[in-house]
């Protein structure tokens, strides 16, 4: 039996530690997957992207057809003192950590029934963990990822609990040897298993329209933001499987791997086989990004 480690979480108006953290197996999170999540980065102790964290959690609840059980400001709340209490248990200051926070909210605890009830209490859970960014030499040199249909649901939008399809898509990858799975609906680009994906064409980034078929990634708002900063041309809509393997440059964003270079797709080199420019720029501006993340509430 795994031994969880005593890291620190928040459970239904309780601080803990994951050990004792403890659910109903009555849980509509157990029984159905039915809630949804976010996982926001921590940067020097500071809460990264927390705003549009929030709104997409907002965003989801209401397609539960669920009211959010906290303010933001409460949700902060949580996640600050979480991450001072991880800090305070590695022996480090705040301001010298990074961290990643997931907040869960699932339905709540009732008797198995597939109909969503309307009058049992939320379930809340917040931990908090070391956050482990790239390595030097996939930040140098990129890394590979394979492709695969995209045979998840037609609610990607939602950042769902109900993860089995990403654990399928990502375990495609993982036994190819590679970091991350890009899926196709059809002929087009959707996302990969655990991150957004784009494409360098000509200098020009683009990804994948916002819609129902793609989780909106806090990154998307990030990414147009730097490039309109830097001058780069940036572009959302249909992107073919031929597209992406004929462009310059394919790129992976999400909370961990901020912006990461394809240099190797299907065992075929990506461009010229290395991190493009255009990568080098975006992961500059996101530095800088991290640098200023601004106030949390």
């Amino acid at each position: 039996m795994t031994q969880l480690p005593a890291l620190p979480c928040y459970l239904n108006g309780d601080f803990t530690t994951l050990p004792n953290a403890k659910i109903s197996v009555m849980d509509r999170g157990f029984i159905f997957g039915d809630g949804v999540y976010e996982v926001v980065p921590v940067y020097a102790g500071q809460l990264f992207g927390f705003k549009q964290h929030m709104a997409r959690l907002d965003r989801g609840l209401t397609e539960l057809r669920m009211a959010n059980p906290l303010t933001h400001a409460k949700w902060a709340e949580i996640a600050l003192k979480l991450v001072a209490d991880y800090a305070d248990s590695a022996g480090a200051k705040v301001e010298n950590t990074d961290q990643l926070i997931y907040i869960q909210v699932t339905r709540g605890v009732a008797m198995r029934d597939h109909v969503m009830p309307t009058d049992i209490t939320p379930t809340v859970f917040v931990m908090t963990n070391v956050m482990k960014p790239p390595t030097a030499a996939q930040r140098s040199e990129g890394v590979a990822c394979v492709t695969a249909p995209d045979f998840r649901w037609e609610k990607a939008h939602i950042k769902s609990t109900s993860l089995l399809g990403a654990v399928f898509a990502r375990q495609i990858s993982f036994d190819a040897g590679a970091i991350e799975t890009v899926m196709f609906r059809g002929d087009y680009l959707s996302e990969a298993a655990a991150s957004n994906v784009w494409i360098v064409k000509d200098s020009v980034v683009m990804g994948p329209p916002k819609d129902h078929l793609v989780l909106e990634g806090i990154r998307f708002g990030l990414i147009e933001e730097i490039c309109r900063t830097q001058g780069i041309p940036f572009k959302l809509r249909r992107i073919t499987r031929a597209e992406v393997l004929a462009a310059d440059e394919v790129l992976l964003s999400s909370a961990t791997k901020e912006v990461l270079a394809v240099t190797l797709l299907d065992g075929q080199p990506v461009g010229n086989g290395r991190p493009g420019p255009i990568y080098t720029q975006l992961l500059a501006g996101y530095q800088l990004a991290k640098a200023q993340p601004g106030t949390p509430a």
